[in-house]
This record gives structure tokens, C-alpha cells and sequence, in this order.
């Protein structure tokens, strides 16, 4: 199966797949990164949500209702979407593993935190930040760490789902700095990284040549992609 992942900025990313569209992490309209004819979408298939702050949920309601594609989240993203009208969702937690068009998506954990914003500006609980694991039927596996701090069960990840590619944050402050990634790539066992949530604000100053550096003796590409590229499974095999 043909697999194109193109990067939209941030922490968002469209992956195409046997003709549908995954969106993760859907934040396109105020993603001051995202290029202007990647906002718009013919189809979204399967949405995924690692956690409820707003550079990663922002447009999940928008869009899901203008696209209904099957929603997977935790619980309590479950809850808040439903009680806005809609109604196609596969909830889970840690651990869980559910099966989606011949995928397999495993919910693994993450450290970080998790709130909503509602429409009235009141913070909401959004349940545990996470990370998913995305198993294709030829074996191609995409790991997205969502927004984390390194943790020695990322060695677990690695042994029990040996991930094709990782995209990990590396801006610092909020995530993990270039470092840590480098320290969580060596814990996950991968050979290809590609790098997310730097660049887009001024806080965020990790970037991928210091990641290259923090990486120095280990047999690890790094596909730094420009907001609007596109890569192709082939290439990260």
C-alpha cells in the first residue's frame, strides 16, 4: 500500500493512504505555517487526536462536521465532540488497539497535558495526552509521539511495534528539545525521524540540524520536510 505522509505544519499532518485521508491533529486555519492550499480538504477519512490544546484540535469540530470522517480519541475528546452533534467515533485509551480499514491504531502514552477551550473560553479537562501508533497492511508503522517529553517506555513502543518512522516534537519548552528526541529515537530503535512542533512561534527554537547533531554516530535519517511536503513510505523503509 502506498503511503504519503505530507507534513502541514506544526504538529499536523495529512496521510494518504489506498485513496482516503487521514487527518492527525487537525489545526489548519490559525496554523500560521500551514500553506494556504493545503486548508482546504476534497475528503477526510479518519481523524486522529492526541489531545485537546487548540495547535492540535482547534479545527476538529469544523471539520469533522463538514467531512464526517471517523473520529479516534480518548474518552473525554469522545465526549466533548459528541455533545456538539457528532456522532462517528471509535474512543479508546492507553493500550487499546483498534482496527480501521485493515489499520491498526494503537493509543500509547504520552507526558504532556490536555485541556479544551471551549466556544465561551472556559478550560476544559480533556482527559490524558497521548501518542498513536499506525500500523499499515504491508507493515509500513507510523508513530506519532503527539506532544511528549522522552520517557524510557518509548523503548517498549519500539520493541512491541517496531515503528517504520517516528515524528517527534523537538521545540523545547512545551516538548521535548532536539536531545530528547534524539534520546527517545535511540529508546524507539528507528532509522527515520521526522521532526514536528518547532518553528512555528518563537518559543519553539528546537531544530532539525540540532537534532542531526544530538544524533551524531547513530544510523538515523532525519526528513526535516518544509510545511507542504509530502513523503513517501518508500523512502522510509
Amino acid at each position: 500500500m502506498a503511503v504519503t505522509i505530507t507534513w502541514l505544519g506544526h504538529a499536523t499532518f495529512r496521510v494518504d493512504y489506498d485513496g482516503k485521508v487521514m487527518l492527525i491533529d487537525p489545526w489548519v486555519e490559525g496554523n500560521p505555517v500551514c500553506p494556504t492550499r493545503l486548508k482546504s480538504f476534497d475528503r477526510i477519512d479518519l481523524m486522529l487526536i492526541t489531545h485537546g490544546h487548540s495547535d492540535h484540535f482547534a479545527d476538529a469540530v469544523a471539520l469533522a462536521k463538514k467531512h464526517d470522517p471517523l473520529i479516534v480519541c480518548n474518552f473525554e475528546i469522545y465526549q466533548y465532540m459528541a455533545a456538539r452533534g457528532l456522532q462517528k467515533f471509535s474512543p479508546m485509551n492507553k493500550g487499546g488497539t483498534v482496527e480501521v480499514d485493515g489499520l491498526r491504531i494503537t493509543m500509547t502514552h504520552a507526558f504532556h497535558s490536555s485541556t479544551i477551550t471551549d466556544e465561551k473560553g472556559n478550560v476544559i479537562p480533556a482527559g490524558e495526552p497521548a501518542g498513536f501508533v499506525v500500523r499499515f497492511p504491508d507493515g509500513f508503522t507510523l508513530y506519532d509521539a503527539g506532544d511528549t517529553a522522552v520517557f524510557g517506555d518509548m523503548r517498549i513502543i519500539g520493541e512491541l511495534y517496531r515503528p517504520s518512522v517516528a515524528l517527534l516534537p523537538i521545540g523545547s519548552r512545551f516538548t521535548m528539545d532536539p536531545r530528547e528526541a534524539a534520546y527517545a529515537t535511540r529508546l524507539l530503535g528507528v532509522k527515520h525521524v521526522i521532526p514536528m512542533h518547532y518553528g512555528t512561534f518563537d518559543l519553539l527554537t528546537g531544530t532539525p540540524e540540532q537534532l542531526r547533531q544530538e544524533l551524531h554516530g547513530q544510523e538515523v535519517i532525519v526528513h526535516a520536510l518544509k510545511p507542504g511536503d509530502s513523503i513517501e513510505s518508500t523512502a522510509l523503509r
